[in-house]
């Protein structure tokens, strides 16, 4: 109980003391005169609810109480009065208030009151621990500190509170896609319902619409004598996330569009009207606008669907998140196959780093899994990773790594991807220059033209 803290607002100091001595052994408590006093106490430190007064002076508990949901629409607020006029307690309950009590006050009241007001404070609160355990344990993509992971972080937190609004995330192949659309679920009002996903290519075209929609009895030759639900009825109450959106048929983005519009649809056969409330959450690696100038994707489902749109940055532009996400990878492999790995040596740390990560978390974690297997621990090693002692791969791709000196290394026997190293270091001086194009192209000792027509190719070829 006492994890929880009380804010008792009334001007006078009989109710505030009487009060906070009766509570003071349960909760925490701090106690104000007035509304401005309350207001600037909930802005130092947010209470888990207010007592409030509505006959006070300055500004009145009506007025303190807007603000105060204003502030954190959370707070839950207890109006107290000394009559029980009816019109204001109308009037503080449409504003956001959970209850009222009047003076002279029963404690045993007041308790039963503040009981339940606390009750779903708790419940509140054991909501956000098992969301975010949810979050830490399962999508490794939100590990780390750097400015992109935290801004996409920072959208979905907002994005989450609506359990219906359509979402398009949009990234190259192997960034997380999936798990972010994970997040948004795992975070939103409706996160203990179902999370469904359907990879829209992996499904041949003329059965994705019976995958989505489903059918009724003999709507089809083959078609279960029972029929069967699609994925948007089952993920009712929950998420249904569609990747690879761009690759659905013109038929089935009209019915598509139809349920993001009115939440009905019919399945396969059927002539009932079936209403479900599923959040659609799409993902895409492909040049949507571009499908829709070639006509081969409707702009008003486009609209319909990006609703609200999150970038996903690609490794290369998370380099201080590097680390920290194949430690993770480090652990959860060396756990599920039973290797004693603890950490990684300074050489893995430096390839790991310097690495341009075409296939972004997705490549790291093949990567780490491939090590932990092949190694035999505590350290990962370089040769674990099938990497020679200068980091250069044993397959097919060569990655180069310079130690920041003017010593240039030598050229492998195998070759190497002039091209892709030009690639890393215009993304790491963009990096490095905090997206300053001038500061960029002095870093690559480039003129500021130069470099921009360079960086042209580099960002607008991976997209």
């Amino acid at each position: 109980m006492t994890s929880f803290k009380v804010l008792i607002v009334d001007d006078e100091s009989s109710v505030r003391e009487g009060v906070s001595f009766g509570l003071k052994r349960h909760y925490q408590v701090e106690v104000c005169a007035t509304g401005e006093e309350a207001l600037e106490a909930i802005h130092r430190a947010p209470p888990d609810l207010v007592l409030l007064d509505i006959g006070l002076p300055g500004i009145d508990g009506i007025e303190t109480l807007k603000q105060i949901k204003q502030i954190d629409s959370r707070i839950m607020v207890i109006m107290i009065t000394a009559y029980e006029d009816i019109d204001t307690v109308i009037s503080a309950m449409k504003h956001g208030a959970h209850d009222y009590i009047t003076k002279p006050i029963r404690m045993d009241a007041l308790k039963f009151s503040i009981n339940n007001a606390l009750e779903t404070v708790k419940l509140r609160k054991e909501i956000q621990i098992l969301q975010e355990r949810c979050i830490r344990e399962n999508l490794p993509c939100f590990i780390g500190e750097s400015n992109a992971i935290q801004d996409v972080m920072q959208v979905v937190e907002k994005v989450a509170k609506s359990p219906d609004t359509p979402v398009l995330i949009t990234g190259e192949s192997g960034t997380g896609k999936e798990l972010i659309a994970s997040a948004i679920h795992y975070k939103s009002p409706h996160f203990r319902g179902p999370f469904l996903a359907l990879n829209c290519p992996a499904i041949p075209h003329h059965l994705v619409e019976s995958e989505l929609f489903g059918y009724e009895k003999g709507a089809f030759s083959g078609a279960s004598p029972t029929g069967k639900a699609g994925l948007i009825e089952v993920a009712d109450g929950g998420t249904l996330f569609l990747d690879e959106i761009g690759e659905l048929l013109p038929e089935v983005q009209a019915k598509l569009l139809r349920f993001l519009e009115d939440g009905e649809f019919f399945r396969i056969g059927g002539t009932q009207i079936r209403k479900v409330r599923t959040r659609i959450v799409s993902a895409t690696n492909q040049d949507l606008g571009r499908l829709i100038e070639e006509q081969r994707f409707r702009i008003d489902l486009y609209y319909r669907l990006a609703v609200i749109r999150v970038e996903v940055p690609t490794l290369n532009e998370r380099r201080d998140d590097i680390l920290p996400i194949a430690k993770y990878f480090l652990h959860e492999y060396s756990e599920k196959h039973g290797k004693p790995f603890q950490t990684m040596s300074p050489e893995v740390e430096t390839y790991l780093c310097n690495h341009r990560w075409k296939g972004n978390i997705r490549e790291l974690r093949n990567l780490i899994e491939r090590g932990v297997l092949i190694g035999e621990g505590p350290v990962l090693t370089l040769s674990a990773l099938g990497l020679g002692s200068n980091g250069a791969s044993a397959g097919p791709e060569t990655c180069i790594e310079f130690d920041g000196s003017l010593r240039f290394p030598e050229l492998p026997p195998t070759g190497i991807d002039l091209g892709a190293m030009e690639d890393h270091y215009i993304r790491e001086a963009c990096r490095l220059a905090d997206g300053n194009d001038r500061k960029a192209a002095k870093l690559l000792n480039l003129s500021y033209f130069a470099f921009r027509y360079r960086k042209k190719k580099v960002f607008e070829g991976s997209e």
